[in-house]
């Protein structure tokens, strides 16, 4: 007696993609992060997620639709734990413009903390391991995981520094772009890295760095 093939559960679209519970969404993304890391997108099956998972297939597609889908997920849920890493910091360090007695002391701590705390981060090294191994699955290389969000916090606690007479920023989002430029983006073109927790030659740069953005923006 011949044997009746299974279908494949049927893919919703975007508009049938249901929310689910919390724990199965959780614990799906928890399962896709670790096969994808650990065996590549394409090697990764969503019946391998599922079975990490604890659910059933077809609750993957019900709540992601498709791998690709799931992968994006997977990217933007660390990008958002990063973002939440730099608002701490910011919140941190930059709170409180009429407290900042040394702007430079204060920059430099902002930005050592972001060197150790975010960039030497698991979160971040997962995020680079996954947008460089899988970019050709993720739309426009990942780039939307985290988008513009540093960059605006940043911009906002600029703002609010010139509103005190600190900074002298008439374009605090251009003033926050080229901060990151002369600092962190210094680095990683140097030296390919910018965590600060495991090469000694980023503070210095980091340093130089916040001194030239002040000899632009420092208010006179």
């Amino acid at each position: 007696m011949p044997t009746t093939k299974t279908p494949s559960p049927k893919k919703p679209t975007a508009k049938t993609l249901r929310e689910g519970s919390t724990p199965k969404r959780t614990a799906i993304l928890a399962a896709a992060r670790e096969l994808f890391l650990a065996d590549g997108f394409d090697r990764t099956s969503v019946d391998a997620v599922a079975a990490r998972a604890e659910v059933s297939k077809r609750t993957v597609y019900d709540y992601f639709g498709d791998k690709q889908t799931l992968l994006q997920a997977v990217v933007d849920g660390v990008g958002q734990s990063l973002i939440s890493t730099i608002r701490r910091i910011l919140d941190d360090t930059l709170t409180d413009p009429t407290e900042a007695a040394d702007l430079e002391d204060v920059l430099v701590a902002f930005s050592m903390r972001i060197a150790t705390d975010m960039l030497g981060s698991s979160e971040y090294v997962t995020l680079q391991r996954l947008v460089r191994a899988q970019s050709h699955h993720v739309p426009d290389g990942g780039e939307n995981s985290m988008a513009d969000a540093p960059e605006e916090a940043l911009a906002e606690r600029f703002a609010a520094f010139a509103e005190a007479g600190l900074l002298d920023v008439p374009d605090a989002l251009l003033a926050a772009d080229q901060f990151i430029a002369l600092t962190f983006n210094v680095a990683l073109n140097r030296f390919g890295s910018a965590n600060a927790a495991e090469d000694a030659r980023v503070r210095p740069l980091i340093v130089e760095g916040v001194r030239t953005f002040l000899r632009a923006y420092q208010a006179k």
